[in-house]
């Protein structure tokens, strides 16, 4: 006869021993097993295994059909519905469907307004567990995502798979209407509304529209005059978080945009694109008036002039 193990706890009944000493550890706080690169334990040896996989990149988890890899077997089966249009979890509430499972049950509090999940510095509420964790990090200041290219770090996953096309070029977000591709989908989005011109951003002050909400935010600061982006350094303000940031290596000296072709560094991403087009010969910038291109448009505004003084 199998021998059963039973969970005192939950009665969860298990024929492997090991799965049965698994288990039991998820109603303690036992994390018998730690990783050797950082200070992070885990109840499981499963989670480690996962988990060691974001100090060696390591993503054995390959889509046969577009390449893509994954470090866990899940992200995978995740990915595959893209591909295929799956959603088989559906609302019981309302015709809608997801493809995995978590969203199924955000969506659901949609129908109740259930926020589970509470900060206890400052009592907020949140519907998904998630948005907690990163709502701590504004009391912590932590930032748990680091770069294995560079000494980044990040408060979101999110911010430094994105981060991490910097050095790797991707661009897995393509324009159906041309041949562009971008790094980010928010990018591809407002990419798109170039075909379509479509501005659904409106100014209340006048009669301006924006195809980007950041650019109707940013435009309300010429009605306000505000300027929320204090430098720490020497209290200079900026009506740009981007300015803020860019003024901040005058004080640092920081360069975080390498040149991939020579040693060249710079403090500003648009002075790399610019310095690449010396390697590449690229001249984006073409003259209406005649067959003369150049490799930064105040080149082309120069000499646009001479061909107004004639």
């Amino acid at each position: 006869m199998t021998e059963i193990w039973e969970c005192n706890v939950c009665k969860k009944k298990f024929t492997s021993w090991s799965y049965f000493n698994s288990h039991v550890t998820t109603h303690t706080d036992e994390k018998p097993y730690q990783c050797t690169q950082c200070d992070k334990a885990f109840n499981q040896s499963g989670d480690l295994t996962t988990h060691l996989r974001t100090h060696t990149g390591e993503k054995p988890y390959q889509c046969t059909q577009c390449n893509k890899a994954f470090k866990q077997c899940g992200h995978l089966t995740t990915h595959l519905r893209t591909h295929s249009g799956a959603k088989p979890y559906q609302c019981t509430q309302c015709d809608k469907a997801f493809s995995v499972s978590s969203a199924l049950n955000r969506h659901l509090r949609t129908h109740t307004g259930a926020k589970p999940y509470q900060c206890k510095q400052c009592n907020r509420a949140f519907s998904d567990s998630s948005d907690l964790t990163r709502h701590l990090r504004t009391h912590t200041g932590a930032k748990p995502y680091q770069c294995t290219q560079c000494d980044k770090t990040f408060k979101k996953s999110v911010d430094l798979t994105r981060h991490l096309r910097i050095h790797t070029g991707e661009k897995p977000y393509q324009c159906t209407q041309c041949d562009k591709t971008f790094k980010k989908s928010g990018d591809l989005t407002r990419h798109l509304r170039t075909h379509t011109g479509e501005k659904p951003y409106q100014c209340r002050q006048c009669d301006k529209t924006f195809n980007k909400s950041g650019d109707l935010i940013r435009h309300l600061r010429i009605h306000t005059g505000e300027k929320p982006y204090q430098c720490t350094q020497c209290n200079k303000t900026f009506n740009k978080s981007g300015n803020l940031t860019t003024h901040l290596r005058t004080h640092t000296g920081e360069k975080p945009y390498q040149c991939t072709q020579c040693d060249k560094a710079f403090n500003q991403s648009d002075n790399l694109t610019k310095h690449l087009r010396t390697h590449s010969g690229e001249k984006p910038y073409q003259c209406t008036q005649c067959d003369k291109a150049f490799n930064q448009s105040c080149n082309l505004t120069t000499h646009l002039c001479t061909h107004q003084r004639r």
